[in-house]
């Protein structure tokens, strides 16, 4: 960073700008501990159990978690590749792909997406609090407790964020070092009293797909935030995508499968984890491990939080308001505060407006970075132009037609494809979709994410190459 040391805990002042080759002071494989650390939550666990919960046995379970991350996680690395040969935040390094107005348009859906994920992972902090201190003792779970676990959690992954880069590394790295020491007694704990003697059943296909589309989404979430981390990386670009890919989908695949075993020896579990994805997981522990799980959980959400806060800073930059970077964090904390006070203290449910949330998001996200990724294999072999990035009247233009063409129709046609069980937005969603369809097996698959996938890249390659090629393809 410019004029910082990099042994400083200083806070980061460069926001959207390019990162120049004499500014790139890390290396491929400190990817690994930030992507590690953003994913070594006990809510990768309920995904687990999430997944079996659609009617999936231990071994689909086990099949759809394999698939989704071999699918997902590799997306996510190439979009860290454009990173390091573009020097620029992710959403910044759209603007090729959809013009420097039209990349608005993704950049908006994502800002959302991370402002809402952020949230959740706070959210679930303080509902595990709730649920452990409940159980240490009865006196402590009350309302100034709560807010106290609230205040002291998003106040940690707001100064985290907000002092940027090179604290987040550093920070991370020991986050998951603690994190896999707790998960790791966890599970010595747990699996010896899971019971797995009872009969489990067989999915049809269209359930296994269901299952395979929700770890995706997982995975393809994940993207927006490829870049912003990479652009401060020298060294080779397959390095980047691999240690990204392997530093993501490492600590899923542990703990989904974990929460496939988990769910299979323990039915309850299913339904006690929609209510409280992690606190559900305390109820069988011992008591003197309920203090280290609590510190590991909070740990945990806040690794995952400062992950999302960080970059949806960016992307209010990238939107093409003019503040320092960390003014955007500030204003993002905020509203991460204000959703996570609706979600603990007023909403009547979490499960269904989070399901909700992540349905929608997990459409528009996966037609984007089909897009993103389209862009850069087809148009962007050469790298980017820097300075195109930041003028709208430059070699990529104010709007990339195909770019934005591709993403409305793939994101119409993904959210006609899926359902959700909040009531307030069921209502817009699965429309492509029969009564007995969206009922049955099809809508509960959400194949929808996948469908927006497939056809934002389709769509792209096919006008960026035809009829609505995009100015400045060659790099």
């Amino acid at each position: 960073m410019v004029g910082v040391a990099r042994d400083s805990w200083q806070i980061e002042q460069k926001g959207i700008d390019w990162v120049g080759d004499t500014e790139r002071h890390s290396s491929p494989p400190s990817l690994f501990w930030p992507w590690t650390a953003a994913n070594f939550s006990f809510f990768t666990v309920a995904y687990g159990v999430f997944v079996v919960g659609l009617g999936l046995n231990p071994w689909q379970g086990a099949l759809a978690v394999a698939i989704g991350l071999a699918v997902s996680y590799p997306v996510v690395g190439l979009v860290a590749r454009a990173g390091t040969k573009g020097g620029a935040p992710t959403m910044t390094l759209s603007r090729a792909a959809f013009g420097h107005h039209g990349n608005k348009l993704p950049t908006f859906f994502v800002y959302l997406s991370l402002v809402g994920w952020e949230t959740v992972s706070v959210t679930l902090g303080v509902l595990a609090t709730r649920t452990i201190l409940e159980r240490i003792s009865p006196e402590l779970n009350n309302t100034p407790m709560v807010v106290l676990g609230f205040v002291i959690t998003a106040g940690l992954v707001m100064a985290i964020a907000i002092y940027g880069y090179d604290v987040i590394l550093r920070v991370q790295k020991w986050i998951t070092l603690a994190v896999a020491v707790a998960v790791v007694g966890y599970l010595l704990i747990i699996i010896p009293d899971l019971d797995f003697s009872s009969n489990t059943g067989t999915a049809g296909v269209a359930l296994v797909i269901g299952g395979i589309t929700l770890v995706i989404a997982n995975g393809i979430g994940w993207t927006p935030g490829g870049a912003d981390y990479s652009r401060y990386t020298k060294g080779s670009a397959k390095s980047v995508v691999w240690w990204t890919a392997i530093g993501g989908a490492t600590a899923p695949a542990v703990l989904m499968l974990f929460g496939v075993l988990l769910t299979a020896g323990n039915p309850e579990l299913a339904a006690a984890a929609a209510a409280d994805p992690i606190g559900a997981f305390a109820v069988a522990l011992p008591t003197w491990f309920l203090i280290p799980f609590l510190m590991a959980t909070i740990l945990s959400v806040i690794a995952g939080a400062v992950f999302n806060l960080y970059s949806s800073g960016l992307n209010l930059l990238a939107l093409g308001l003019k503040m320092p970077r960390w003014v955007a964090v500030a204003i993002d904390g905020v509203l991460m505060v204000i959703g996570g006070i609706y979600l603990v203290f007023i909403a009547p449910s979490f499960f269904a407006p989070v399901q909700a949330f992540l349905i929608v998001i997990g459409v528009v996200t996966a037609a984007w970075s089909a897009i993103f990724v389209t862009d850069m294999f087809l148009h962007r072999k050469g790298g980017y132009d820097k300075d195109a990035l930041y003028d709208p009247s430059g070699r990529y233009g104010a709007f990339n037609a195909a770019g934005v063409v591709s993403i409305v129709v793939a994101i119409i046609v993904g959210l006609g494809l899926v359902t959700s069980a909040d009531e307030n937005i069921r209502t817009i969603l699965g429309y492509w979709l029969t009564p007995a369809a969206e009922a049955g097996n099809i809508g509960a698959s959400n194949i929808g994410v996948a469908v927006a996938f497939v056809i934002g890249a389709a769509l792209y390659g096919l006008l960026s190459t035809t009829l609505l090629r995009p100015a400045g393809r060659s790099g």
